[in-house]
């Protein structure tokens, strides 16, 4: 590890405390790309698979979208309009998916903005860095996750990664669970996507699948980690993945935010 790391000083941790993290939040202090490049260096020093997921305020939790809601019932209901989807998306889409194909049913809804029991995660440790990197009005988080190893702790006799084709029965009963929490219910799960978007593709997108528990926790991945990235070296950040081709040009294909990133990149941005 580079010698210019260093660790979090009190003040800086103590802006960490109220983190809705369930894991370990790693003590050392990423200022640049390179930091940054080191620190992963040093927790994957194995040929294991490993995922990243970047939340650009430190304190979001590791919780799917259609079971952040508080009342069971929004929760139901979010996780019921696939159905309106469905109906709706079918006409609109060149290639719609079968009926049966319901998991590129619900990435497909989970791609345009609809609640899903889906979170996203990458392979890709700099596009994880990006979407942390975003909004320098507050502390972000990197977490890094080894979905195998998630996988092993509910599935022991079947330690890799999921997929639609030879995992349909396990996948399958995740999307029918419904908006009921359980404790002791199934666990988070990781999955390998169909890749039916060019946005999926381009991001290396990856699935955490979410049982009755929600929140995704060390109790689930003992793997699981947040790196701290401070609001005060977000901006060096995006400059310096800027300069290796991570971008918002290069990570959403479709055309308006080609048209932001040039914007922002003119310095025209604020202008009317």
């Amino acid at each position: 590890m580079a010698a210019s790391i260093g660790a979090l000083s009190s003040a800086e941790n103590r802006r960490f405390a109220r983190s809705r993290a369930k894991c370990p939040i790693l003590n050392q202090r990423a200022a640049n790309l390179a930091d940054y490049f080191s620190i992963i260096s040093s927790l994957i020093t194995s040929k294991d698979q490993f995922w990243f997921r970047g939340h650009e305020d430190a304190n979001w939790a590791l919780t799917p979208t259609a079971l952040r809601y508080n009342r069971e019932q929004d929760r139901i209901q979010a996780l019921g309009l696939i159905s309106e989807f469905k109906r709706v998306a079918e006409i609109k889409l060149p290639r719609p998916p079968l009926p049966s194909e319901e998991l590129q049913w619900v990435q497909l809804a989970r791609h345009f903005g609809l609640p899903t029991r889906l979170l996203d995660w990458t392979e890709s440790a700099t596009i994880a860095l990006y979407f942390a990197s975003l909004n320098s009005s507050v502390d972000g988080m990197v977490f890094i996750l080894n979905p195998v190893d998630l996988n092993r702790m509910s599935y022991p006799t079947k330690p890799r990664i999921f997929n639609a084709r030879l995992d349909e029965d396990i996948i399958g009963k995740y999307l029918k669970l419904d908006g009921r929490k359980n404790p002791r219910g199934p666990r988070t799960i990781a999955i390998n996507p169909v890749w039916n978007s060019e946005r999926l593709m381009l991001q290396k997108g990856v699935f955490t699948l979410h049982g009755s528990r929600f929140q995704l926790d060390s109790a689930q991945a003992p793997s699981l980690v947040g790196l701290p990235i401070l609001n005060e070296y977000k901006s060096q950040m995006l400059l310096e993945l800027g300069r290796v081709g991570v971008d918002e040009m290069s990570i959403f294909p479709e055309l308006e935010h080609s048209c932001c990133y040039l914007t922002e990149k003119a310095n025209l941005s604020q202008r009317k």
